[in-house]
């Protein structure tokens, strides 16, 4: 701390003393306010650990002052304590102040209302105070059986108070009632693992709790937390001179927790409240607080790299330090060691070294995880391996291993290794082993990927698509058979393997990464002795990754041109089932709750029409026919079976064209079929509007049969918007005899299914309440939310021709509540029909595709095309106001 930010704040600490009033509270507010002005003002010129621990400081002062005015020290039998984080010593900005008030016996009525007094005037002059009052029998009765009070308990500190009121609960707590090391031990490794499952068990979120997430601070937390237990005190040297630690490695310990403590300090003071999440819209300003330099994303991208790696780091130690605690603690009686080589032994689950070098050349490492591989019981790593491994990894940081020809041939005996992918992987990956090898890996680790459509850095991403891929090939997991019987037929896996661990190494460069990481691949391949026609495999795979995904939900699949386009880019059966496999888990890997029913249908019919196309020599057209036909005979038997008039059927059917009976499942035919022959013999008063939830894998269709109306599609489409629904796909059609027909696809927001059938009725009745109003409007009154309002998603508009009949319609923007109503309203505006929607919503990012005519049912000219564009620019610029009218 700098002379003048010292002086500032021994300042601070004698204005405390000259308050002489609780009254006075314009100057005790003032007071605290320029304490947080002190330390923003101080957080680039002072050391950490000074700023955290001196805000505690000033509170305890602050507090002993007022808990002598408010004469609550004139009552001998009652104490002030610091309890929690406060408890250490060490307060963030923001952070909770918890106190405990204790007392020998059950307090006056007079004592009460002086502890009301104080505690009230702490939230009046704006301090975060968290408190509990409680008698010295009623605290040992709660700490016996409440985790949480017993942990808080452990961190005790006198702040006021009877000396001898605090030193009495301090034995009875931690003395005479502590928990014992073991049951201690045992709720915190239980709590731990809770709370890492929480966050999906990584620490590479792109949005991370700096107190919470794996390798944050509350894993340094727990570390303290059991040694004080254990050995009753802890002030970090003590598990050095215990032997637990090397010197070296509590320097580390302490040097990754004043980095977090210097994120989150920050992250307080741009956020003004307890926020320990980084959140995207604190991320940019808190890389600028911390002096991350450069423009765009630039900083970001650098503060949030050294993040990931500093908690990566201490979750090797926290693995560390947690593993011989529980032999130490829970005295386990080892069963004999299972030699596995000369280097390592098995003992229980864990692999350990034999001798003290185990890692001598970089060779060694990867012989390692070769035993691990061929070890199914093997499902962690000793104290002692793990510290190996570390000083390895630092002693050949010089060359990565792939540079060696004898690393390169293990590596690809890795590859081919059917039960490497197991644990082995993760060890590879989660203690930096591919990043020791593979140079284009190490610029991938901890990188941000910033959108609200991916959940983890590039590396994790990966990571986790890699784990997916190993799942096809594990009898025991039933939910992808068609994944797992390709897996089942592959003669080489590594090729599906080594694409999946290249598909987005490229990320982060300027270009295509799809591109770039086809000629990464290439490259390595060729370094690896790879045949060729393996190699080219691969580099097809990581240049076509998205293809699969794109084509599926962004084009209109039923068009027999864009069937016959995917299947010529696919060219074979094998292309299509690696990339089918391929394509499935990284959507998975992106985000938890980004793969649904209706994405898988999706791939699933786009991957049944290839096949078929490529069976027919990509005679699409023909494979297009037979499904015509196919689905109008599998539906006529259906009705039949339901002993309907198959001649109202066929009448009925003489108003749509063929491309209706190819979009269609047999069973969502009839569906249709009986709701509008059953429509039809009443009075067609009203549009029918009819749900299903069955009718579609995807999820519930509604079916819009009837006369048309303006603006209909953007009416539909604002309503199920106002009810936090959204619709997915739309197929839009109009009769021979000028009927429209709509079939829309919906799902709630977070893309699962509508929960029930009262949910179902609920839209609907929506739907034709709105139907029964006058003219177009409608008001829609979902607002957007903070986190979005901080994204910006230019809006791009690209038009494709579909032939003389049709223009194919791209349109990217920010997803906005209302975004598809105003859409609609463009097209009706500019005189435009819609024959078809498909929308896809990745992140913040809308993503949707429409097929459109103009009013002579054409495509659309340049003229038409710039005209449109103009009025979607003007509508989703107003996008605030998203009533529509």
């Amino acid at each position: 701390m700098t002379e003048s930010h010292t002086h500032t704040f021994k300042k601070l600490l004698s204005e405390i003393q000259s308050l002489d009033s609780l009254t006075d509270l314009k100057g005790w507010r003032s007071l605290v306010e320029r304490s947080y002005a002190w330390l923003d003002a101080s957080f680039n010129q002072s050391d950490i650990h000074d700023l955290v621990t001196g805000r505690a400081e000033f509170v305890d002062a602050l507090l002993a002052h007022a808990w002598d005015l408010s004469k609550l020290a004139e009552d001998s039998q009652i104490a002030l304590c610091a309890v929690g984080g406060y408890g250490r010593g060490h307060l963030q900005p923001h952070s909770d102040i918890d106190l405990l008030i204790v007392s020998k016996k059950a307090l006056s009525e007079d004592t009460k209302e002086r502890i009301s007094t104080f505690i009230t005037f702490l939230w009046d002059i704006k301090l975060d105070i968290g408190q509990s009052v409680r008698t010295i029998k009623e605290c040992v009765k709660l700490a016996k059986s409440d985790l949480t009070i017993t942990t808080n308990l452990v961190e005790l500190r006198y702040l006021a108070g009877s000396g001898g009121i605090f030193d009495t609960l301090w034995r009875e707590v931690n003395e005479k009632h502590r928990w014992s090391s073991k049951a201690f031990f045992l709720a915190k490794s239980k709590e731990q693992s809770e709370r890492h499952a929480k966050f999906n068990g990584t620490a590479y979120n792109l949005e991370p709790n700096i107190k919470e997430n794996p390798g944050c601070l509350r894993d340094i937390q727990t570390i303290a937390w059991v040694a004080k237990q254990h050995f009753r005190e802890y002030d970090g040297q003590s598990l050095v001179g215990h032997g637990y630690m090397t010197d070296a490695e509590h320097s580390e310990l302490v040097e990754c927790r004043m980095h977090l403590w210097r994120l989150r300090f920050a992250l307080h003071l741009i956020s003004g409240r307890s926020e320990n999440r980084l959140l995207f819209d604190y991320q940019p300003e808190v890389a600028a607080k911390m002096g991350y330099p450069g423009e765009g994303k630039a900083p970001v991208e650098a503060m949030m790299r050294d993040f990931f790696r500093v908690i990566s780091r201490i979750s090797e130690l926290n693995s560390m330090l947690l593993l011989r605690f529980n032999d130490d603690i829970l005295q386990t009686k080892h069963e004999k060691a299972v030699p596995l080589n000369d280097d390592f032994a098995r003992e229980k689950h864990l692999i350990a070294p034999r001798h003290a070098h185990v890692f001598p050349t970089p060779e060694s490492l990867l012989d390692f995880l070769a035993v691990i591989a061929d070890t199914p019981e093997v499902s962690g790593l000793s104290t002692d391996c793990i510290r190996q491994l570390r000083n390895a990894r630092r002693a050949f940081k010089d060359q990565y291993y792939c540079e060696r020809p004898a690393c390169r041939e293990k590596f690809m005996n890795l590859m081919k290794n059917p039960n490497f992918f197991n644990y082995a992987w993760d060890v590879m990956h989660g203690f930096k082993i591919l990043q020791g090898y593979l140079p284009a890996w190490d610029q991938i680790v901890g990188m941000m990927q910033f959108d609200l459509f991916h959940a983890y850095t590039v590396d994790e991403h990966t990571h986790r698509l890699v784990k997916h891929v190993a799942a096809y090939f594990d009898p025991e997991d039933k939910r992808f058979p068609r994944c797992s019987r390709i897996a089942k037929n592959l003669d080489k896996p590594e090729l599906l393997y080594l694409a999946a661990i290249f598909h987005d190494i490229a990320k982060g460069r300027n270009g295509d990464h799809s591109v770039l990481g086809e000629q990464d691949v290439q490259a390595f391949c060729q370094s690896h002795g790879l045949p060729t026609a393996d190699g080219d495999m691969i580099a097809w795979l990581v240049r076509h990754h998205l293809l699969m995904s794109v084509v599926a939900q962004r084009r209109d699949i039923y068009d027999p041109d864009v069937i016959h386009d995917f299947a010529s880019t696919v060219k074979s059966h094998l292309h299509l089932n690696l990339l089918y496999a391929l394509t499935l888990a990284d959507i998975r890997a992106t985000n938890d709750n980004l793969w649904n029913d209706w994405k898988a249908s999706l791939l699933r019919e786009l991957y049944l029409m290839t096949q078929k196309a490529l069976d027919n020599g990509l005679q699409c057209k023909i494979t297009l026919s037979e499904r015509v036909a196919e689905h109008k005979q599998k539906t006529l038997d259906a009705l039949r079976e339901e002993g309907l008039d198959i001649s109202e059927a066929e009448t009925l059917w003489s108003r749509f064209d063929d491309d209706y009976f190819s979009r269609f499942k047999p069973n969502q035919i009839a569906w249709h079929t009986k709701q509008i022959l059953a429509y039809e013999k009443g009075p067609e008063e009203e549009l029918l509007i009819k749900a299903n939830d069955n009718s579609a894998k995807g999820g519930t269709e509604f079916l819009i049969y009837g006369k048309d109306r303006p603006a209909l599609f953007a009416q539909i489409a604002s309503v199920l918007d106002s009810k936090n629904c959204s619709i997915h796909d739309a197929q839009i059609m109009v009769t021979h005899d000028d009927y429209v027909f709509d079939s829309l696809l919906v799902l709630e927001n977070d893309g699962t299914r509508l929960g029930s059938q009262r949910r179902i009725d609920e839209l609907e009745q929506a739907i034709l309440e709105q139907m029964r109003k006058p003219g177009r409007s409608h008001e829609n009154t979902r607002r957007m939310s903070r986190r979005m309002r901080q994204l910006d998603v230019p809006v791009k508009i690209r038009f494709y021709s579909r032939g003389d009949d049709a223009t194919l319609v791209e349109l990217e923007a920010l997803d906005a509540p209302g975004l598809l109503a105003k859409i609609g309203h463009a097209f009706v505006d500019c005189y435009m029909t819609l024959k078809l929607a498909k929308i896809s919503t990745i992140g913040e990012r809308a993503e949707d595709v429409f097929i459109i005519s103009n009013a002579m049912g054409k495509s659309l000219t340049p003229q038409e095309q710039i005209n449109l564009k103009q009025r979607l620019l003007y509508k989703l610029d107003q996008l605030e106001d998203i009533s529509i009218e």
